[in-house]
C-alpha cells in the first residue's frame, strides 16, 4: 500500500530530476507525505471517532470545516471520519451511500487542496490583523 501511494499519489516515477541527490531529496518528502496518507486511512477506518486534531493541526482542520460547511466553526473539534471526507470531497471523493472508505488518490489530492485553503485563510487572517 505504501509503494502504491508513493508511486499513484506522489508519481515518484514521473519525476525527472536530473541528478541522484534530487532524487532522494524528493523521495524523502514524498515518503512522509505518503505515511500522511496511510496514516489518515488506516485510522479513519480503525478509530474514526477520534478527534480530528489527533492527524490535523487546528489551523488545518478549521480551514477545511470553513472552506466545506461555509458556517461558524463548531466549539470541539470534528471527529477523524468527519474530517477524512472533508478532505477527500477536497479531493474528488463522492461519498455515496455505497462508495466505502475514501482512498489514498482522494486523500492525496484533498490534502493538497486542503494547504492551500490553510495557506489563504492564515495570508487573509493576517492581513486583517496588520
Amino acid at each position: 500500500m505504501f509503494f502504491r501511494t508513493l508511486k499513484t499519489g506522489c508519481k515518484v516515477e514521473e519525476l525527472q530530476l536530473a541528478t541522484k541527490e534530487r532524487l532522494e531529496k524528493a523521495l524523502v518528502i514524498y515518503m512522509i507525505i505518503a505515511w500522511r496518507v496511510l496514516m489518515l486511512m488506516t485510522l479513519g477506518r480503525d478509530v474514526p471517532e477520534l478527534p480530528c486534531e489527533v492527524m490535523f493541526a487546528r489551523e488545518e482542520w478549521q480551514a477545511a470545516w470553513i472552506v466545506s460547511q461555509k458556517k461558524p466553526l463548531p466549539p470541539n473539534p470534528p471527529t477523524l471520519r468527519d474530517m477524512i471526507l472533508i478532505v477527500a470531497r477536497f479531493g474528488g471523493f463522492l461519498a455515496r451511500k455505497n462508495d466505502g472508505n475514501p482512498g489514498a488518490e482522494a486523500l492525496w489530492r484533498g490534502l493538497q487542496r486542503l494547504r492551500d485553503f490553510t495557506e489563504a485563510i492564515n495570508a487573509t487572517s493576517q492581513a486583517y490583523l496588520e
